[in-house]
C-alpha cells in the first residue's frame, strides 16, 4: 500500500491529466445523448436564446480573485441562467449554453483551452446529476397548481440543486487531491465551501428565472436585482478578503498575507526549506519627528518598492506594521539566506531623496530558516524577530537566529505568570524584600540599605530574578512589581523608625516605571500613609533606562526629587551619556558598577576608572557608592579614593528587614542618620559575612 501511495503522489500530474480526459469524455457522451430534438427546442422556444444570451453576458461579467494561499478563483454567475435552461428545456441545451458561457470566460481571463475543456466537462457532469434527479422526479411546475403538486415540484428542484452541488463538491475535492495531495486541506475546504455557497444562491434563483421566462419574458429583467445583489456580495467579499491581506500604505502583503503565502510555499512541494526575514528600519522615529509623518510614509513606500524589486519572484515581501517589513523566500542554506539579506542591505544603502533631502536608510535584519529554527510560521516569525533585535542591539546589520539569544522561552513565560500570581496575592512567603547594608568607608557606620527582590517558587525553589526582570520589564507585570516594592520598602522603613532605627532604604525602579510617571503618585501616597520622611527613601535608576527617552526620564526624576526623595544613578559607567546625565538629572548619589569595583585589585585601568569617577562625583557634590566590595584590599583601595559608601559581601549579605536590627546589634555596628554626611573617624574592622549573598535583584 505504501508503495502504491508513493507512486500515486509521484505521478500526480499524470493522474490529473487522466482525470481531465475522463471528465471530458464522459461529458461528451452525456451531451451527445441529449442532442436529439435540440433543433426543435431552439425553434419552438425563442426564450431559450434570450436565456443563453444572458448566460454569455454573465460570463463577460465574471471576475477573478486570489484567495489566501495564492489560489485564483473566478466568480461567474452563469449557472443561474443555465440551470433555468435545464428546468425549461432539458439537459442538452443547458450543457451547451454552459459550454458557450465558459468559452466567453476563457476569452476574457486568457485561460488555457484545456482548462476550459475540463471545466466544461465538470459542469456537464453536474448538470447530468441534476438532470437525472429531475428525470426521476418528473416535476411539472407549469401544470396543475395543487398543494401536493407544488410540494412535489419544489422538492424535486431542491433535490436537483443538491445533486448539482454534491457533484461539484466531489469533483473539486478530487481535483484538489490530485493537484496537492493531502496538503492545504483548510484552504481547499474554504475555497470549495465559498464557491458552493455562491453557486447554491445562484441555483436557487434559477427557478425564478424559469418561471419569469415561461410566464412573461418581460419579467426576466426584474430578477436581475437579486442576481446583482448576490454577485455584488460575492465581489465585496472577495475584495474584503483581498484587502485583509494587503497593507493599505505600501500595497505589500500584511502579516495575514505573509502567512498565507508562507503556507502556500511550504505546502507546494512538501518539505520545502524557506527563510523568513524580519527587517526593521534604523532611526525611523527620527524621520517622523523631524520631517513629519507624511515624509515618513513616503520613505516607507520607497523602501517597500525597493524590497519588492529585490524580493524573489516565488517569495513574498510584506509590511508588518510601522517600519517593520518581512520577506519569505526559498533558501536551501544559511549562506543562501545571508546572500539575499546582503542584496537587501545593498539596495537600502542607496540614499532616498524626499522633499529635496537625501536620507540614508539602514536596517537591522533577523533571519530564521525553516527546519533549522522551527517549522511553523509563528515559531519562525518569533525567532526571526528575536534575531532582528539581536542585530539591532549588537550593531550588526544581519543576524541569524541562535537559541542562546532567546530569553523569551515558554518556560520563562510560565515563570512570569507564576510571578504575577504571587505578586497579586501578596504572598510574602514567595516574594519578599531583602536588604543589604551600605557602610560608610570613613566611619564604618551603616548609612543605608538597598532593597533587593527575592522570590522562592513553590515548585522550583529560589529563582534567579535578574533574567526574570529582564522579561517582566516589557510587560504590565513590572508596574505591579514596582507598586509592591514601594509598599514593602516604605512600610519596612516605618517599622524601623518605630523601633528607633533610622536607615535610608534604596529601591530600584525600571525604565517602564520611569517613562510612565505613575510611580510618583504611588510613592507620595505611601509616604503620607506610613508617615515616613521622604529623605529616608531613595530610588535607583540605571543609565540604560535613560537612553530611550531622556526627556521623560528627566521629568519623572524631577518630580521624585520634588517629593524630597533622593535619586541615585545605578550601574554608573556602563551607559553612554554619563556626563550629560550627571549634569541634568537631580541626583544625590552615583553607584559605581561592580564590574569596575571587583577588578580594582588586579586591574589598574579599573582602579583608575573608579578613582576618576569618585573625583568627578565629589566635584559635583554627589555621594558615591561602590557595589560588589568582596575583600578587605578592595575596601582599602576605595577608601583611599575618597569613595563614601561600600556595599557588598564583605560587610553582609542581603537579609530580611526583620533581621537588620539584630544584625546591627550582634556585629556592634551602629546606624547613622541617613541625612547626615559621614564624619571623619577611624574605621573599625569590617565585618565579613561567611555566606555569599545572592545576586542583586
Amino acid at each position: 500500500m505504501a508503495f502504491l501511495e508513493t507512486n500515486l503522489f509521484a505521478d500526480r500530474w499524470r493522474l490529473l491529466q487522466a482525470y481531465g480526459v475522463a471528465v471530458v469524455c464522459l461529458a461528451a457522451v452525456i451531451t451527445a445523448s441529449q442532442l436529439t430534438g435540440l433543433e426543435t427546442t431552439a425553434h419552438e422556444f425563442p426564450n431559450f436564446w434570450l436565456m443563453t444570451g444572458l448566460a454569455l453576458l454573465a460570463g463577460l461579467a465574471s471576475f477573478k480573485v486570489t484567495r489566501p494561499g495564492g489560489t485564483a478563483v473566478i466568480i461567474c454567475p452563469t449557472t443561474c441562467f443555465t440551470f433555468a435552461i435545464l428546468l425549461c428545456w432539458g439537459l442538452g441545451p443547458a450543457i451547451l449554453a454552459q459550454a458557450a458561457a465558459i468559452v466567453v470566460v476563457t476569452w476574457k481571463h486568457r485561460l488555457s483551452p484545456w482548462t476550459s475543456l475540463v471545466t466544461a466537462g465538470q459542469y456537464a457532469l453536474c448538470f447530468a446529476a441534476a438532470g437525472l434527479v429531475l428525470a426521476i422526479g418528473q416535476p411539472d411546475p407549469f401544470g396543475e397548481h395543487k398543494a401536493p403538486n407544488l410540494l412535489h415540484d419544489a422538492g424535486c428542484i431542491i433535490a436537483a440543486v443538491a445533486a448539482w452541488l454534491l457533484t461539484y463538491g466531489i469533483l473539486a475535492a478530487v481535483e484538489h487531491w490530485l493537484r496537492h495531495g493531502t496538503a492545504r486541506p483548510r484552504e481547499a475546504a474554504s475555497v470549495v465551501g465559498d464557491q458552493m455557497l455562491f453557486k447554491a444562491a445562484l441555483l436557487l434563483l434559477s427557478p425564478v428565472f424559469a418561471v419569469a421566462a415561461h410566464v412573461n419574458v418581460a419579467f426576466v429583467p426584474l430578477v436581475f436585482v437579486p442576481l446583482y445583489a448576490v454577485e455584488r456580495m460575492a465581489r465585496l467579499s472577495a475584495e474584503r478578503d483581498q484587502a485583509a491581506r494587503l497593507d493599505p500604505l505600501t500595497g505589500l502583503a500584511n502579516r495575514t498575507g505573509l502567512k498565507a503565502r508562507f503556507d502556500e510555499l511550504t505546502n507546494r512541494s512538501g518539505p520545502a526549506r524557506l527563510a523568513l526575514f524580519v527587517l526593521d528600519l534604523d532611526r525611523f522615529k527620527h524621520v517622523n519627528d523631524a520631517l513629519g509623518h507624511e515624509v515618513g510614509d513616503q520613505l516607507l513606500t520607497t523602501v517597500a518598492q525597493r524590497l519588492a524589486s529585490v524580493g524573489p519572484a516565488d517569495g513574498v515581501v510584506a509590511r508588518l506594521g510601522g517600519d517593520e517589513f518581512a520577506i519569505a523566500a526559498p533558501a536551501q542554506s544559511e549562506a543562501e539566506a545571508r546572500a539575499l539579506a546582503d542584496q537587501v542591505v545593498a539596495m537600502l544603502s542607496q540614499p532616498v531623496v524626499l522633499d529635496g533631502l537625501r536620507l540614508d536608510v539602514t536596517a537591522s535584519i533577523g533571519i530564521a530558516i525553516r527546519f533549522d529554527h522551527g517549522e511553523d510560521f509563528a515559531t519562525l516569525m518569533r525567532h526571526a524577530d528575536i534575531a532582528m533585535y539581536e542585530a539591532k542591539g549588537s550593531g550588526d546589520t544581519v543576524c541569524v537566529y541562535e537559541p542562546c539569544t532567546d530569553t523569551n522561552t515558554p518556560e520563562r513565560f510560565g515563570l512570569l505568570a507564576d510571578f504575577r500570581r504571587a505578586l497579586e496575592t501578596a504572598d510574602h512567603t514567595q516574594i519578599a524584600m531583602h536588604y543589604q547594608p551600605q557602610v560608610s568607608l570613613e566611619t564604618g557606620r551603616v548609612v543605608g540599605v538597598e532593597a533587593l527582590l527575592r522570590w522562592v517558587h513553590p515548585t522550583y525553589g529560589p529563582i534567579g530574578t535578574q533574567d526574570l526582570l529582564r522579561v517582566a520589564e516589557h510587560t504590565a507585570v513590572m508596574q505591579v512589581l514596582t507598586a509592591r516594592v514601594i509598599d514593602d520598602v516604605v512600610s519596612q522603613v516605618a517599622a524601623w523608625s518605630a523601633q528607633g532605627l533610622t536607615l535610608r532604604a534604596s529601591m530600584n525602579i525600571s525604565a517602564r516605571d520611569l517613562y510612565s510617571g505613575d510611580i510618583v503618585a504611588h510613592l507620595a501616597q505611601r509616604l503620607h500613609e506610613y508617615q515616613v520622611a521622604p529623605e529616608l527613601i531613595q530610588v535607583e535608576i540605571t543609565e540604560s533606562a535613560l537612553m530611550a527617552d531622556p526627556a521623560r526620564a528627566l521629568a519623572t526624576t524631577s518630580r521624585i526629587a520634588n517629593l524630597g526623595v533622593e535619586v541615585s544613578l545605578d550601574d554608573f559607567g556602563t551607559g553612554y551619556s554619563s556626563l550629560q546625565h550627571l549634569r541634568k538629572l537631580p541626583l544625590s548619589e552615583v553607584k559605581i558598577d561592580r564590574t569596575f569595583v571587583s577588578g580594582m585589585a588586579a586591574n589598574g585601568d579599573d582602579a583608575a576608572i573608579v578613582a576618576s569617577t569618585v573625583g568627578l562625583a565629589r566635584s559635583l557634590g554627589l555621594r558615591t557608592v561602590a557595589e560588589g566590595v568582596e575583600n578587605e584590599y578592595t575596601r582599602s583601595l576605595l577608601a583611599s579614593t575618597g569613595c563614601a559608601l561600600a556595599q557588598g559581601w564583605l560587610t553582609a549579605k542581603a537579609m530580611p528587614g526583620s533581621q537588620i536590627q539584630s544584625w546591627l546589634a550582634s556585629h556592634n555596628v551602629s546606624p547613622s542618620p541617613a541625612t547626615a554626611s559621614p564624619a571623619p573617624a577611624q574605621s573599625p574592622a569590617p565585618v565579613q559575612s561567611p555566606v555569599p549573598a545572592p545576586g542583586r535583584r
